[in-house]
Protein backbone atom coordinates (compact mmCIF):
# COMPACT_ATOMS: atom_id res chain seq x y z
CA UNK A 1 0.00 0.00 0.00
CA UNK A 2 3.42 2.11 -0.51
CA UNK A 3 2.04 4.07 -3.32
CA UNK A 4 -1.63 4.78 -2.09
CA UNK A 5 -0.18 5.95 1.24
CA UNK A 6 2.08 8.33 -0.17
CA UNK A 7 -0.52 9.38 -3.07
CA UNK A 8 -3.11 10.40 0.08
CA UNK A 9 0.13 12.02 2.07
CA UNK A 10 0.74 14.64 -0.85
CA UNK A 11 -3.29 14.94 -1.97
CA UNK A 12 -4.31 12.03 -4.46
CA UNK A 13 -6.44 9.84 -3.34
CA UNK A 14 -6.27 6.33 -4.92
CA UNK A 15 -8.64 3.97 -5.39
CA UNK A 16 -6.76 1.01 -4.80
CA UNK A 17 -3.59 -0.72 -6.05
CA UNK A 18 -4.48 -1.75 -9.02
CA UNK A 19 -4.95 1.59 -10.35
CA UNK A 20 -0.88 1.93 -10.02
CA UNK A 21 -1.04 -0.93 -11.87
CA UNK A 22 -2.73 -0.11 -14.60
CA UNK A 23 -1.28 3.73 -14.42
CA UNK A 24 2.30 2.84 -15.23
CA UNK A 25 0.57 1.30 -18.89
CA UNK A 26 -1.08 4.75 -19.91
CA UNK A 27 0.58 6.38 -22.89
CA UNK A 28 -1.88 9.35 -23.78
CA UNK A 29 -3.49 11.87 -21.81
CA UNK A 30 -6.61 13.93 -22.74
CA UNK A 31 -7.62 16.77 -20.47
CA UNK A 32 -10.81 18.34 -21.16
CA UNK A 33 -10.44 22.19 -21.04
CA UNK A 34 -12.96 24.35 -18.76
CA UNK A 35 -12.19 23.71 -14.87
CA UNK A 36 -9.04 21.75 -15.67
CA UNK A 37 -6.32 23.32 -17.74
CA UNK A 38 -8.13 26.20 -16.81
CA UNK A 39 -9.75 27.76 -13.50
CA UNK A 40 -13.28 27.66 -14.71
CA UNK A 41 -13.82 30.83 -13.30
CA UNK A 42 -15.33 32.46 -16.26
CA UNK A 43 -16.08 36.47 -16.50
CA UNK A 44 -18.04 38.51 -19.23
CA UNK A 45 -15.07 40.14 -21.12
CA UNK A 46 -17.09 42.14 -24.04
CA UNK A 47 -20.41 42.89 -25.09
CA UNK A 48 -20.53 43.14 -29.17
CA UNK A 49 -23.22 44.76 -30.64
CA UNK A 50 -24.45 44.31 -34.10
CA UNK A 51 -24.02 47.17 -36.00
CA UNK A 52 -26.10 50.08 -34.28
CA UNK A 53 -28.25 47.81 -31.96
CA UNK A 54 -27.99 48.93 -28.05
CA UNK A 55 -25.25 46.97 -25.68
CA UNK A 56 -27.32 47.18 -23.01
CA UNK A 57 -30.75 45.72 -24.53
CA UNK A 58 -28.34 43.09 -26.19
CA UNK A 59 -27.04 42.27 -22.52
CA UNK A 60 -30.11 42.15 -21.18
CA UNK A 61 -32.02 39.90 -23.09
CA UNK A 62 -29.03 37.57 -23.45
CA UNK A 63 -28.77 37.79 -19.57
CA UNK A 64 -32.35 37.44 -18.96
CA UNK A 65 -32.44 33.84 -21.32
CA UNK A 66 -29.44 32.52 -19.06
CA UNK A 67 -30.38 33.81 -15.99
CA UNK A 68 -32.20 30.20 -16.00
CA UNK A 69 -29.17 27.76 -16.93
CA UNK A 70 -26.73 26.48 -14.79
CA UNK A 71 -23.97 26.69 -17.44
CA UNK A 72 -20.48 27.94 -16.48
CA UNK A 73 -20.86 30.70 -19.78
CA UNK A 74 -24.57 31.59 -18.57
CA UNK A 75 -23.56 32.47 -15.10
CA UNK A 76 -20.50 34.93 -16.69
CA UNK A 77 -22.96 36.98 -18.42
CA UNK A 78 -25.61 37.38 -16.10
CA UNK A 79 -22.73 38.46 -13.40
CA UNK A 80 -20.98 40.72 -16.01
CA UNK A 81 -24.46 42.17 -16.65
CA UNK A 82 -25.32 42.50 -12.72
CA UNK A 83 -21.89 44.07 -12.73
CA UNK A 84 -22.39 46.64 -14.97
CA UNK A 85 -25.91 47.42 -13.31
CA UNK A 86 -27.83 45.69 -16.45
CA UNK A 87 -31.48 45.55 -15.60
CA UNK A 88 -32.42 41.71 -16.17
CA UNK A 89 -35.96 41.17 -17.19
CA UNK A 90 -37.86 37.87 -16.13
CA UNK A 91 -37.99 35.24 -19.11
CA UNK A 92 -40.34 32.78 -19.77
CA UNK A 93 -41.10 29.37 -21.86
CA UNK A 94 -36.90 28.60 -21.28
CA UNK A 95 -35.50 25.78 -23.44
CA UNK A 96 -32.16 24.80 -23.65
CA UNK A 97 -30.19 22.40 -26.11
CA UNK A 98 -27.24 20.89 -23.91
CA UNK A 99 -23.96 22.55 -25.17
CA UNK A 100 -25.17 24.16 -28.14
CA UNK A 101 -27.73 26.93 -26.98
CA UNK A 102 -31.01 28.76 -24.86
CA UNK A 103 -33.99 30.64 -26.11
CA UNK A 104 -36.56 32.20 -23.45
CA UNK A 105 -39.25 34.50 -24.31
CA UNK A 106 -38.36 38.65 -22.90
CA UNK A 107 -40.49 41.31 -23.31
CA UNK A 108 -42.91 39.05 -25.53
CA UNK A 109 -40.19 38.51 -27.43
CA UNK A 110 -38.15 34.90 -28.69
CA UNK A 111 -34.55 35.43 -27.80
CA UNK A 112 -32.04 32.72 -28.79
CA UNK A 113 -28.38 32.79 -27.45
CA UNK A 114 -25.95 30.02 -28.11
CA UNK A 115 -23.19 29.21 -30.63
CA UNK A 116 -23.42 29.27 -34.64
CA UNK A 117 -24.26 25.94 -35.09
CA UNK A 118 -26.99 27.03 -32.86
CA UNK A 119 -28.30 29.88 -34.62
CA UNK A 120 -28.13 28.36 -37.74
CA UNK A 121 -30.23 25.55 -36.88
CA UNK A 122 -32.71 27.81 -36.78
CA UNK A 123 -32.31 29.56 -39.81
CA UNK A 124 -30.30 32.57 -38.32
CA UNK A 125 -26.99 33.82 -40.01
CA UNK A 126 -24.02 36.00 -38.14
CA UNK A 127 -23.46 39.00 -40.43
CA UNK A 128 -19.37 38.80 -41.64
CA UNK A 129 -18.74 42.07 -39.33
CA UNK A 130 -19.78 40.62 -36.52
CA UNK A 131 -18.12 37.01 -37.12
CA UNK A 132 -14.75 39.30 -37.84
CA UNK A 133 -15.18 40.55 -34.79
CA UNK A 134 -15.98 37.63 -33.00
CA UNK A 135 -13.19 35.47 -34.88
CA UNK A 136 -10.13 38.41 -32.91
CA UNK A 137 -12.10 37.36 -29.42
CA UNK A 138 -11.68 33.67 -30.00
CA UNK A 139 -8.23 34.01 -31.14
CA UNK A 140 -7.40 34.81 -27.93
CA UNK A 141 -8.95 31.90 -26.72
CA UNK A 142 -12.29 33.34 -25.32
CA UNK A 143 -15.65 31.94 -25.49
CA UNK A 144 -18.07 33.75 -28.01
CA UNK A 145 -21.70 33.19 -27.62
CA UNK A 146 -24.40 35.06 -29.99
CA UNK A 147 -27.84 36.68 -29.28
CA UNK A 148 -30.60 36.76 -31.51
CA UNK A 149 -34.26 38.00 -32.04
CA UNK A 150 -37.01 38.75 -34.41
CA UNK A 151 -35.19 36.80 -36.91
CA UNK A 152 -31.71 38.32 -36.64
CA UNK A 153 -28.28 37.94 -35.02
CA UNK A 154 -28.14 41.10 -33.07
CA UNK A 155 -24.62 40.48 -31.00
CA UNK A 156 -22.37 38.82 -29.23
CA UNK A 157 -20.82 38.46 -25.81
CA UNK A 158 -17.54 37.32 -25.21
CA UNK A 159 -16.68 35.40 -21.91
CA UNK A 160 -13.24 34.42 -20.76
CA UNK A 161 -11.30 32.11 -18.74
CA UNK A 162 -8.45 31.67 -17.13
CA UNK A 163 -5.37 29.11 -17.59
CA UNK A 164 -4.28 27.54 -14.48
CA UNK A 165 -1.04 28.92 -13.72
CA UNK A 166 0.83 25.02 -14.23
CA UNK A 167 -0.58 24.13 -16.89
CA UNK A 168 1.94 23.94 -19.65
CA UNK A 169 4.75 22.95 -17.11
CA UNK A 170 2.40 19.97 -16.89
CA UNK A 171 1.84 19.42 -20.51
CA UNK A 172 5.54 19.77 -21.01
CA UNK A 173 6.56 16.84 -18.26
CA UNK A 174 4.22 14.93 -19.92
CA UNK A 175 5.99 15.27 -23.33
CA UNK A 176 9.01 14.99 -22.04
CA UNK A 177 8.47 11.44 -20.51
CA UNK A 178 6.77 10.31 -23.81
CA UNK A 179 3.19 11.09 -23.07
CA UNK A 180 0.78 12.15 -26.29
CA UNK A 181 -1.81 15.02 -24.62
CA UNK A 182 -4.62 15.88 -26.09
CA UNK A 183 -7.25 18.42 -24.97
CA UNK A 184 -11.16 18.00 -25.67
CA UNK A 185 -13.74 20.74 -25.39
CA UNK A 186 -17.43 21.89 -26.46
CA UNK A 187 -15.80 25.52 -27.33
CA UNK A 188 -14.81 25.75 -30.89
CA UNK A 189 -12.03 25.18 -32.94
CA UNK A 190 -10.38 28.67 -32.94
CA UNK A 191 -10.65 29.28 -29.14
CA UNK A 192 -9.91 25.28 -28.27
CA UNK A 193 -6.63 26.09 -30.45
CA UNK A 194 -5.41 29.42 -28.68
CA UNK A 195 -6.03 27.86 -25.30
CA UNK A 196 -3.87 24.68 -26.48
CA UNK A 197 -1.43 26.61 -27.99
CA UNK A 198 -0.85 28.35 -24.44
CA UNK A 199 -0.47 25.03 -22.61
CA UNK A 200 1.85 23.49 -25.20
CA UNK A 201 -0.70 20.99 -26.38
CA UNK A 202 -0.80 19.65 -30.15
CA UNK A 203 -3.79 18.01 -30.50
CA UNK A 204 -7.15 19.26 -29.99
CA UNK A 205 -10.84 17.99 -30.19
CA UNK A 206 -13.03 20.63 -30.50
CA UNK A 207 -16.89 21.28 -30.80
CA UNK A 208 -17.55 17.96 -28.93
CA UNK A 209 -20.70 17.66 -27.08
CA UNK A 210 -20.56 16.52 -23.72
CA UNK A 211 -22.38 13.68 -24.35
CA UNK A 212 -20.01 12.61 -27.45
CA UNK A 213 -16.54 13.16 -24.99
CA UNK A 214 -16.92 9.07 -24.23
CA UNK A 215 -16.80 8.49 -27.68
CA UNK A 216 -13.78 9.88 -27.98
CA UNK A 217 -12.45 8.49 -25.77
CA UNK A 218 -13.19 4.88 -27.11
CA UNK A 219 -12.75 6.01 -30.33
CA UNK A 220 -8.68 6.65 -29.19
CA UNK A 221 -8.96 3.14 -27.55
CA UNK A 222 -9.88 1.97 -30.48
CA UNK A 223 -6.45 3.13 -31.87
CA UNK A 224 -4.73 0.98 -29.80
CA UNK A 225 -4.24 4.13 -26.78
CA UNK A 226 -4.09 3.37 -23.22
CA UNK A 227 -5.58 6.30 -22.01
CA UNK A 228 -6.03 8.52 -18.95
CA UNK A 229 -9.17 11.24 -18.84
CA UNK A 230 -9.12 13.67 -16.50
CA UNK A 231 -11.45 15.63 -16.11
CA UNK A 232 -13.76 17.62 -12.69
CA UNK A 233 -17.51 18.00 -14.15
CA UNK A 234 -20.81 16.07 -14.15
CA UNK A 235 -20.86 16.20 -17.54
CA UNK A 236 -17.06 14.59 -17.82
CA UNK A 237 -18.08 11.59 -15.83
CA UNK A 238 -18.56 8.84 -18.44
CA UNK A 239 -15.74 9.62 -20.49
CA UNK A 240 -13.74 9.54 -17.22
CA UNK A 241 -15.25 5.83 -16.33
CA UNK A 242 -14.30 4.34 -20.30
CA UNK A 243 -11.03 5.77 -19.92
CA UNK A 244 -7.94 3.22 -18.98
CA UNK A 245 -7.27 5.85 -16.04
CA UNK A 246 -10.08 8.38 -14.68
CA UNK A 247 -8.23 11.10 -12.73
CA UNK A 248 -11.40 13.71 -11.20
CA UNK A 249 -10.05 16.67 -10.04
CA UNK A 250 -11.07 17.25 -6.39
CA UNK A 251 -12.76 20.81 -7.01
CA UNK A 252 -14.74 19.20 -9.66
CA UNK A 253 -18.45 17.68 -9.40
CA UNK A 254 -19.12 14.50 -6.57
CA UNK A 255 -19.92 12.71 -9.73
CA UNK A 256 -16.70 13.11 -11.38
CA UNK A 257 -14.95 12.44 -8.28
CA UNK A 258 -17.03 9.06 -7.82
CA UNK A 259 -16.17 7.91 -11.00
CA UNK A 260 -12.46 8.41 -11.05
CA UNK A 261 -9.69 6.08 -10.01
CA UNK A 262 -7.31 9.04 -8.75
CA UNK A 263 -8.46 12.80 -7.38
CA UNK A 264 -6.35 15.06 -7.38
CA UNK A 265 -7.75 16.85 -3.73
CA UNK A 266 -6.79 20.30 -4.41
CA UNK A 267 -7.81 21.13 -8.08
CA UNK A 268 -4.07 21.30 -8.82
CA UNK A 269 -3.48 19.53 -12.18
CA UNK A 270 0.60 19.81 -11.08
CA UNK A 271 -0.45 16.53 -9.64
CA UNK A 272 -1.02 14.85 -12.41
CA UNK A 273 2.85 14.97 -14.09
CA UNK A 274 6.32 14.02 -12.70
CA UNK A 275 8.20 16.67 -10.14
CA UNK A 276 11.94 16.92 -10.14
CA UNK A 277 11.54 17.27 -6.53
CA UNK A 278 12.00 13.87 -5.31
CA UNK A 279 13.41 12.46 -2.08
CA UNK A 280 15.75 9.45 -2.22
CA UNK A 281 14.89 8.53 -5.35
CA UNK A 282 14.29 9.95 -9.04
CA UNK A 283 10.34 11.23 -10.32
CA UNK A 284 8.80 7.74 -11.47
CA UNK A 285 10.36 5.49 -9.53
CA UNK A 286 8.77 1.78 -8.97
CA UNK A 287 7.27 0.74 -5.62
CA UNK A 288 5.67 -2.73 -4.70
CA UNK A 289 1.89 -2.69 -4.34
CA UNK A 290 -0.28 -4.97 -2.16
CA UNK A 291 -0.13 -7.50 -4.62
CA UNK A 292 3.53 -7.77 -4.77
CA UNK A 293 3.40 -5.98 -8.47
CA UNK A 294 5.31 -3.19 -9.47
CA UNK A 295 3.66 0.08 -10.17
CA UNK A 296 5.39 2.96 -11.37
CA UNK A 297 4.31 6.13 -9.47
CA UNK A 298 4.99 9.67 -9.62
CA UNK A 299 5.90 11.75 -6.31
CA UNK A 300 2.76 13.80 -7.26
CA UNK A 301 -0.04 11.84 -7.95
CA UNK A 302 1.19 7.74 -9.35
CA UNK A 303 -1.17 8.96 -12.10
CA UNK A 304 0.62 9.68 -15.94
CA UNK A 305 4.04 7.98 -15.79
CA UNK A 306 6.72 6.97 -18.29
CA UNK A 307 5.43 4.54 -20.90
CA UNK A 308 6.76 3.38 -24.24
CA UNK A 309 6.64 6.36 -26.82
CA UNK A 310 2.99 6.64 -28.20
CA UNK A 311 2.52 5.20 -31.66
CA UNK A 312 0.93 7.57 -34.09
CA UNK A 313 -3.03 7.40 -35.08
CA UNK A 314 -5.12 9.64 -37.69
CA UNK A 315 -5.53 12.78 -35.07
CA UNK A 316 -9.14 14.45 -35.71
CA UNK A 317 -7.89 17.92 -34.99
CA UNK A 318 -4.62 19.65 -34.43
CA UNK A 319 -3.71 23.56 -32.77
CA UNK A 320 -2.46 25.55 -35.45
Amino acid sequence: MTGTGRGAALGVLIKSPEVLERSRRIDTVVFDKTGTLTTGRMHLAEVIPSEAEPADALLARAASVEASSEHPIAAAIVQGARERGTAIPAAREFDSSTGSGASATVEDTLVRVGRRSFLAEHGLEVSQQLDQQAFAAEHSGQTVVFVAWEDRVRGALAVGDTIKPDAAEVVSRLHAIGLEVLMITGDNQRTADAVARQVGIDTVLAEVLPADKVGEVRRLQQHGKRVAMVGDGLKDAPAVVQADLGVAIGTGTDIAIEASDLTLISGDVGACSPRSRCRGARCGRSTKTSRGRLATTSPRSGSCHPSPPARSWPPRRSAS
